[in-house]
């Protein structure tokens, strides 16, 4: 196995000293330990994946629209957020009119308004922009390619268009956070005048936003320390008075080993620990805290390659590895923290599609497709999966992949692990298993929301999401899905676009372009002092409505 990840003790021991200083005795500190090994991006587009975007998107950044985190009883769905309505034009449905929230305030005290959103896709969509920043741009363009320009109406509406008719918009919108533009230009106008290239001068601009950046969220940022902390105070003059923060400051720590981030919680150094270590699960709960989870939207995949020479070519390769895991075993290994998937979606989602193929454990069925493929125990398939040993939703990626080492040698395979430091997985993840720092890898272990029908299949199923556009890693995708695909983006009523990705879901599960291993429940765990907490069925989780004793 190689390891290329950062010395998760050291880090560790680095973030924990930087609590010595207490705080004032009346302000209420929330310290949560990440599984990021470094603070995500601050500059309104997270990096660290949707980890990013739960801890430094959401608490100080708000996009046009936004997730209902309010129950832990029903699906989030897409709800307002600066943007109060929204419609396609009958006439021509790549055009959308967005109706824009009055009065709202970015936290260096400028307006939010159309000029302010069309800065905003400018930064991402317009190479041509003063402050166009390439760095934001895999993060962003990625999870919603088909926006193309942005154009104002009048102060309070934008009318934004899209390649084709894309009924995800709204929904890939969410990833796209609003940041100030005057507060970007007063970043510019510091960089010294010395420095003549624009581009090196918006590059210095970006970096000193992500220090002080300014947002419209619950949260203000106030201090960034990289691979250290992160500090937030509360935006007691926040839009939404439901979301006017109680707690007055949060601090982020990248933890990214599970033990390192279970002993934090045990000896009071943090309040909360995202994915605590399985086998301290009774421990933390005799202790007192408090452990949440919920079925989370969410896939623990290896994602396959289609690239000419992969193994994973023979369909009835795909199927074996699928059928040879005992997901039973792994979920007790979890200590129950995991669902057992059948697909990207469940059987009673509306996108299921009864698909033909089922998902289970039978030995026996995959080493006899392993041996009419061609291989046996004395010529097993070779296997490099690149992953991680943390990260956003990654769950605890080096036991569960040891898990599946072990597992699928049963049927034949010979699985080699390739663990590298998460970020680089990420990006990976967006150049595709014909990049070299792909590094010979097969399969790469990355985690994947299925909230939207964008993320959940339209990234990893189109011809027109190969690397670097999007995340279709593997390169698998053909005219059957480009056709599948464009039905379902093509139709806005809800029941019909339900039909049409139910189609697109049964002929994924069908043809198996991922080994799905698990369905994440978010298993995260508080002090009893964190109140006032609701653990969605999401990814995401809203501190703004969160106390502290």
């Amino acid at each position: 196995m190689t390891i290329r990840f950062l010395r998760n003790g050291l880090l560790a021991g680095l973030a924990l000293a930087a609590l010595a200083a207490p705080a004032a005795a009346q302000e209420k500190v929330l310290r949560i330990g990440m599984t990021a090994a470094d603070i995500p991006r601050t500059h309104g587009q997270p990096d660290q994946g949707f980890e990013g975007n739960r801890f430094t998107g959401i608490p100080m950044f708000d996009g046009l629209t936004g997730w209902d985190l309010s129950s832990a009883d029903k699906a989030s769905v897409v709800i307002p957020a600066l943007a109060t309505e929204w419609s396609v034009d009958a006439n021509d449905k790549t055009k959308w009119i967005f109706k824009l929230r009055p009065g709202v305030k970015f936290h260096d005290g400028s307006a939010f308004n159309a000029d302010a959103v069309v800065w905003n896709v400018e930064k991402v969509l317009n190479k041509d922009a003063p402050h166009f920043d390439a760095s934001q741009v895999g993060v962003t363009v990625s999870r919603m390619p088909t926006l193309r320009t942005a154009r104002k109406i009048d102060d309070l509406t934008v009318e934004l268009t899209t390649s084709e008719p894309d009924s995800f918009l709204p929904i890939n919108l969410t990833n796209l956070f609003m940041v100030s533009p005057a507060h970007w230009a007063a970043k510019l106008a510091a960089v010294p005048a010395t420095v003549t290239d624009p581009a090196e001068r918006a590059k210095q601009a970006w970096v000193a936003f992500a220090g002080d950046p300014s947002g419209t969220g619950p949260f203000k940022g106030t201090r960034l320390v990289p691979r250290e902390r992160f500090e937030m105070v509360a935006n007691k003059a926040y839009w939404d008075a439901k979301r006017v923060p109680k707690i007055d400051r949060v601090v982020l720590l990248p933890l990214a080993d599970a033990n390192a981030r279970t002993a934090a919680l045990l000896s009071g150094q943090v309040d909360w620990v995202e994915a605590p270590a399985p086998d301290a699960m009774p421990r933390i709960k005799s202790s007192g805290f408090n452990i949440y989870s919920n079925p989370q939207p969410h896939v623990w995949p290896w994602q396959l390659s289609f690239v000419e020479g992969s193994p994973w070519l023979d369909k009835r390769t795909r199927h074996a590895a699928n059928l040879c895991i005992n997901r039973s075993e792994l979920q007790t290994l979890l200590g129950g923290m995991m669902g057992v998937p059948k697909g990207s979606v469940a059987p009673d989602h509306p996108w299921w599609g009864n698909p033909a193929f089922d998902i289970k454990y039978d030995a026996a069925a995959a080493k006899k497709l392993m041996t009419e493929a061609g291989y046996s125990a004395a010529k097993p398939m070779k296997v490099k999966v690149l992953t991680s040993a943390s990260g956003s939703g990654q769950m605890q990626p080096i036991p569960m992949n040891e898990f599946l080492q072990q597992a699928l040698k049963e049927c034949f395979f010979d699985v080699e692990l390739d663990v590298i430091e998460w970020n680089a997985v990420f990006t990976n993840w967006r150049e595709g298993a014909k990049d070299p720092k792909a590094r010979g890898a097969n399969a790469i272990n990355v985690t994947f929301a299925t909230m939207d029908p964008f993320f959940a299949m339209v990234r990893f199923t189109s011809t027109k999401t190969f690397p670097p556009v999007s995340n279709n890693w593997g390169y698998f995708g053909n005219p059957e899905f480009d056709e599948l695909i464009a039905k379902a983006r093509s139709t806005f009523d809800g029941p019909g676009r339900d039909a049409a990705l139910a189609n697109l879901h049964k002929r994924i599960v069908e043809e198996a372009p991922f080994v799905w291993v698990a369905h994440d429940v978010g298993p995260r765990a508080m002090s009893a002092k964190v109140k006032g907490v609701v653990q969605p069925k999401s990814w995401f989780i809203d501190i703004a409505t969160m106390s502290m004793e």
